[in-house]
């Protein structure tokens, strides 16, 4: 299980920045005005060589009557909930404040391991004036500047000391090279149904209620020779119409399962189509890199007239990320089901594919000759070469001589490109244009 770690703290302390840093990439907005991040911000990253899912915060103000405010109060409750350890950051050029004091009450209470950060701390110097932060009760303060990197590696030294035992389990898939897959979706989709049929027995209730799976149950399955880890999950509903308690703790459960997973399996029932719930659900499955193929299930109570118009409204549905392949199935009959897993195999072949750099460049000549990008505020921005980063999700960087010039219309252009041209079907692609001077423009 990839660990989480939730960074908080009051607005304009620093977070994003230091998200940023222990990510590696720009991937949060940094700007002087406070309020800026009002989402949780996920992503997954390395820290000590131990790979983690790492979540930005909005500012948190307990004392605020504003409804936005109150609104980030509710992501910073729920990151908490959901983390294995928390990083509290402190402007440690500023006395404390009552939202620090608030916060670090809160902290207390979660029981969850805190590490607690003075930002902005550029000079040795600086951290002499930190007695009053002191003073808040916490046992230890680790003073650093997220901006100009100033012992953040002891801030990461810190986070692999307090990190819960990496479980062999984990592991073990990895080296066996096991795809796991997580089924998520609202309640009475069908996920159970589906689970049980793939690994062969009831593991998983089924029932026309909705609401039976509370806890994510798991199981390796073995489909057509190849074995993957199956987890299934809780019915998400809409957060304005989930209750408190199990059902609340039911879904935090499920979408931590994503974070976990390399492809998910969004199921949904064909007469229902693709809802707005299914929307959110797949944004945050592509937050956070994730391979999604979606499920319309319950395909065998419907003509074969509807089920063709049932697939074009969710294709239309889901015109924000028109590369999510949809299938469909009936998972009380088997209909569709190896169709099914043949694409979530090949979703998981190339969230792990990686294409080498004089193969990128020889396509990124042919995409040049096609369309260069066009000139914008007056420059027109040269682009150098392309190289992929990483994996899972696939992340690609073009090097250009203005990348702040390169508009959005012709990012997309390029991502689209790589897409059809190397087979990256319902995987996330992550596409950075980098100048010169290293910064980073997605």
């Amino acid at each position: 299980m990839i660990p989480i770690v939730a960074i908080v703290g009051r607005p304009n302390v620093g977070k994003s920045t230091l998200f940023n840093r222990l990510a590696g990439a720009p991937l949060a907005i940094v700007h002087d005005q406070p309020g800026v991040t009002r989402d949780r911000n996920y992503t997954d990253t390395q820290v000590g060589g131990r790979g983690i899912t790492l979540i930005d915060t909005g500012g948190f103000d307990p004392t605020t009557d504003d409804p936005m405010g109150q609104g980030i109060a509710r992501h910073v409750h729920a990151a908490i909930a959901e983390a294995d350890l928390i990083v509290c950051v402190l402007d440690g050029s500023l006395p404390p404040t009552g939202p620090d004091r608030e916060a670090v009450q809160l902290l207390r209470r979660s029981n969850k391991p805190v590490l607690y950060v003075a930002n902005k701390m550029d000079g040795q110097e600086r951290e002499w004036a930190l007695g009053d932060h002191f003073g808040l009760g916490m046992p230890d303060l680790i003073p650093l500047s997220a901006l100009h990197g100033r012992r953040t590696g002891a801030l990461e030294a810190a986070i692999c000391d307090n990190l819960p035992p990496s479980e062999r389990g984990d592991e073990a898939l990895d080296q066996d090279g096991m795809l796991r897959i997580a089924l998520i979706g609202r309640p009475n989709a069908g996920k159970s149904s589906l689970f049980n049929r793939l690994s062969g027995s009831e593991r998983s209730l089924v029932d026309d209620r909705p609401g039976t799976t509370r806890d994510p149950v798991d199981s390796i399955i073995d489909y057509k020779g190849t074995r993957y880890m199956m987890v299934d999950t809780a019915g998400i509903r809409r957060r304005t119409r989930v209750e408190e308690g199990v059902e609340a703790e039911s879904v935090l459960r499920s979408i931590r399962m994503v974070a976990r997973a390399h492809v998910i399996i969004l199921m949904s029932d064909v007469t229902e189509g693709v809802a707005e719930q299914d929307a959110r659900l797949i944004g945050l499955c592509t937050e956070r890199g994730r391979a999604v193929v979606v499920g319309l299930n319950k395909a065998d109570l419907v003509s074969t007239n509807e089920l063709k118009k049932f697939k074009e409204n969710a294709g239309h549905a889901l015109h924000f990320a028109t590369w999510i392949p949809i299938v469909n199935l009936s998972a009380k009959t088997g209909f569709g089901i190896n169709q099914l897993m043949t694409t979530v195999g090949a979703a998981g072949a190339a969230m792990r594919k990686r294409i080498g750099t004089s193969e990128l460049n020889r396509f990124f000549e042919t995409v040049l000759a096609e369309r260069q990008p066009p000139t914008r505020g007056g420059k027109a921005p040269r682009l150098y070469y392309i190289t992929q980063t990483s994996v899972s999700p696939p992340t690609f960087v073009a090097f250009s001589s203005s990348p702040e010039n390169i508009d959005e219309s012709y990012r997309r252009f390029v991502a689209n490109r790589i897409r059809t041209t190397f087979g990256y079907e319902a995987v996330p692609l992550r596409v950075f244009f980098r100048g010169r001077g290293n910064k980073d423009k997605d």
